[in-house]
């Protein structure tokens, strides 16, 4: 198996960002998303080498300086011209190919494809040769290039030309389409992505199901596939119970509890934005006061909820539609003395770890996920053996199905259904589920995820 040093990671969002400071100096900060939280512990101070976008005008004064040294990573951000980059960020990536994958798109009036989406497509490969051109330059002889995510499908195609001595393996972090979803793709798009991603020596995915449903893309498109593998990425254990021992979030602990007032609670974390399919979730809860009014001034709702994307017009129309919905609820069951929906729409990292080691439920019901760290972490995080009900359409349901209550996260009623039941559900029950949900979270770790990748590369493959 290779080792780290001769180990080159490829994403769209790199470790490292950079602000500048008042005397204009350059200011590096760890980067954002899950992929750098997961993947950053790992390769830091092993030599592997992590080549990313410049994404700011600081990133990219820094891009000049070529591979720099930062926090134990070797990193090299590569400067895209910054309209390019935003026409394929923007258009192709976030407003596409994500909705593509995470079936998003409502068919009636979206998508309507003209030459617009031609010239992001060809921003969308510009950014892919760029990134390419960058890695042929640093990569050492031999290397196993791992390029994550649907950004960068089209580099290893590249790649081979420039540098046919490295192995490059793909991993999607996203759902993959099936062929019918692919068709809401221009046809050559589609087709070429597909080609891209036969051009790595493997692809890795989440799940099965994703694996499949790009193999039968392929075979519907004529592209022969790569081989493919499954590589469940989880939390690392240490690193969430080392955080989660911070004086923020025991601060943030007691404000949970005030939260809750004594109440059992029902806990969702989330990232706003239509595939995690928060309105429904809310929905479902007011089914639950509505068909079991027991529960009425005896649960509290805590949905610790972020803002995204807000660059396109669906996530800005998705927040108000979860903000009014939750201002219906709770002016529909609210008492003097109770709000039935508390919503923290910040970014609040130390809260929303507090809120996952305290609830009662944990909610978790994507219209459609990749895998769904959430699900992992709580568990993990957890200490009053709560219950996750979990969406059938989560990555991590294959996983973690057995021990959660599953549900559809389309079913209103089967979602009020399962909060009732998670919520009445006897202790011993509570135990044995928190007990076989811990186990199967901590069955993964990023450690493993990335080495099923490199191992991918070999000559033996997946």
């Amino acid at each position: 198996m290779a080792t780290p040093g001769d180990v080159v990671v490829v994403s769209n969002r790199g470790p490292v960002s950079f602000t500048r400071a008042d005397d204009g100096s350059l200011i590096p900060r760890r980067g954002s998303g899950g992929l750098v939280s997961g993947l950053s512990p790992v390769v830091a101070s092993t030599g592997a080498l992590w080549v990313a976008a410049a994404m700011s005008d600081p990133d990219r004064e820094a891009a000049a300086v070529g591979t720099m040294d930062v926090d134990g990573l070797r990193v090299r951000l590569v400067d895209v011209d910054a309209a390019t980059f935003t026409a394929a960020y923007e258009v192709v990536c976030n407003a596409n190919l994500w909705f593509v994958h995470h079936g998003l798109f409502d068919a009636t009036h979206r998508p309507a494809h003209d030459h617009r989406f031609d010239a992001a497509w060809a921003s969308y490969r510009h950014v892919n040769v760029a990134m390419a051109d960058a890695v042929a330059k640093e990569a050492p002889e031999g290397a196993v290039v791992l390029v994550q995510d649907y950004h960068l499908t089209l580099v290893a195609k590249f790649l081979a030309d420039l540098r046919p001595d490295l192995r490059c393996v793909h991993f999607t972090h996203t759902p993959f389409t099936d062929p019918d979803g692919l068709r809401l793709l221009p046809d050559a798009a589609a087709t070429e992505m597909l080609a891209g991603l036969g051009a790595h020596v493997a692809c890795g995915f989440h799940t099965q199901r994703w694996a499949d449903r790009f193999v039968a893309c392929c075979t519907e498109r004529g592209v022969t596939a790569p081989p493919t593998f499954v590589a469940p990425l989880g939390p690392d254990p240490d690193d969430l119970a080392s955080s989660a021992a911070s004086p923020a979030v025991a601060t943030a602990s007691q404000a949970v509890t005030a939260l809750a007032g004594g109440r059992r609670l029902v806990v969702r974390v989330d990232r706003i934005e239509p595939s995690k399919n928060i309105v429904r979730g809310l929905r479902a809860f007011d089914l639950l006061l509505t068909e079991y009014p027991q529960w009425r001034e005896k649960v509290t709702f805590a949905a610790f909820i972020y803002p995204s994307r807000e660059t396109l017009p669906e996530y800005l129309a998705y927040r108000q539609e979860v903000t009014s919905t939750v201002a219906w609820v709770n002016e529909r069951w609210g008492t003097a003395d109770w709000v039935p929906v508390v919503a923290n729409l910040g970014d609040d990292y130390p809260t929303s770890l507090a809120a996952l080691g305290a609830y009662d439920v944990l909610l978790v019901n994507p219209i459609r996920d990749g895998l769904n760290l959430v699900a992992k972490e709580g568990p993990l995080l957890n200490g009053h053996d709560g219950v996750l009900v979990l969406s059938s359409e989560a990555g991590a349901a294959d996983e973690l199905g057995d021990a959660a209550l599953v549900v559809n996260p389309f079913d209103l009623a089967a979602t009020a259904g399962a909060l009732h039941r998670a919520l009445t559900m006897d202790n011993p029950e509570r135990a044995e589920r928190a007990t076989a949900l811990r186990s199967l979270a901590a069955a993964h770790s990023p450690h493993t995820w990335f080495d099923a990748q490199v191992a991918a590369a070999e000559p033996n493959g997946p």
